[in-house]
């Protein structure tokens, strides 16, 4: 179901395989301002996406490298007090275990070194300014750009990854979590009416990743006493290169009078599993376009 993906996110890949593509400003000011007035439900983004506007060329880019900037230095004075507190809640556990063994203590002590190694990476990822593989990844519910076709021209704007199709409720979100993943097969269903053959978009992945059972990927039976264990494969393109994956779009709107703010929102289709993906044990797979397509007829890619 693409459970999680690598995105580029990066405006340049965009130009290089859509030349005539352009950068929606005002769109990702948008999505970075309402993370910032509205903190919950908490906006994931990817620190690639950040990154596109670490060097901001115009007033507008600043605008919004302004807002990253903000947040970023929040989050880590709010991780150093939370790292301070478990820090002191370490060296407390400890100072009780050197003369009595309880079980508080040593709850205090587990769990105050798990938060203390969890505070310390999401620091080193706040002040990293290198990007790595992870730094692409995304999982539902996060927010990426993908490339759509507003008024005859192309545009990449940010849109979350678990589609709402226009005219549901907002509790949709819930109620369909998988809203992620638009099975081919399923595309003309009413779920997806308004959306599939209206609104098609592009996004540019060079890794996914899938939820399988592992004696499942392993080509074997359960063992004696075992129960089904669940794992993440990485599958990567052959030969290695960055895929252009259809998606379906969402542009939705509340009702009148309602507080709930419009919504940009997209899904992957997905189809019968490749060779390799099936070997793995899942059963569905990416859809990616043929390569060679999208500088002569980019424009019907995502129509």
């Amino acid at each position: 179901m693409c459970y999680s993906a690598q995105v580029r996110a990066e405006y340049a890949a965009f130009q290089r395989m859509y030349p005539r593509s352009t950068l929606s400003l005002k769109g990702f000011w948008e999505i970075y301002w309402r993370r910032r007035e509205q903190p919950k439900p908490v906006m994931r983004f990817s620190k690639a996406m950040d990154a596109m506007f670490a060097t901001p060329r115009t007033d507008e880019e600043q605008k919004i490298h302004a807002l990253i900037e903000e947040f970023d230095a929040e989050l880590t004075t709010a991780t150093e007090q939370g790292l301070f507190k478990q820090r002191k809640r370490l060296a407390d556990a400890e100072r009780t275990l050197a003369t009595k063994v309880t079980k508080k203590a040593q709850e205090d002590q587990r769990i105050a070194t798990n938060k203390i190694k969890d505070a310390l990476r999401r620091l080193e990822d706040l002040r990293r300014t290198d990007l790595v593989e992870q730094d692409y990844r995304i999982f539902p519910g996060w927010w990426a750009p993908v490339l759509v076709v507003e008024e005859g021209e192309l545009v990449v704007r940010p849109m979350r990854y678990l589609c709402r199709p226009p005219g549901k409720p907002a509790d949709y979100d819930v109620k369909f979590s998988g809203a992620y993943n638009a099975r081919r097969d399923n595309l003309k269903s009413s779920f997806w009416k308004g959306v599939f053959g209206q609104t098609h978009a592009v996004a540019l992945i060079p890794v996914f990743y899938e939820n399988v059972v592992r004696h499942l990927a392993e080509h074997r039976e359960l063992g004696p006493g075992e129960t089904p264990e669940n794992i993440v494969l990485e599958f990567r393109p052959q030969p290695q290169r960055t895929m252009s994956v259809a998606c379906i779009y969402s542009h939705w709107t509340p009702a009148p009078g309602s507080d709930e703010p419009e919504l940009w929102s997209f899904a992957a289709i997905t189809d019968e599993p490749l060779p390799e993906v099936a070997a793995a044990g899942h059963d569905r797979t990416i859809v990616a376009l043929k390569e060679g397509l999208n500088k002569s007829t980019d424009h019907a890619l995502v129509r």
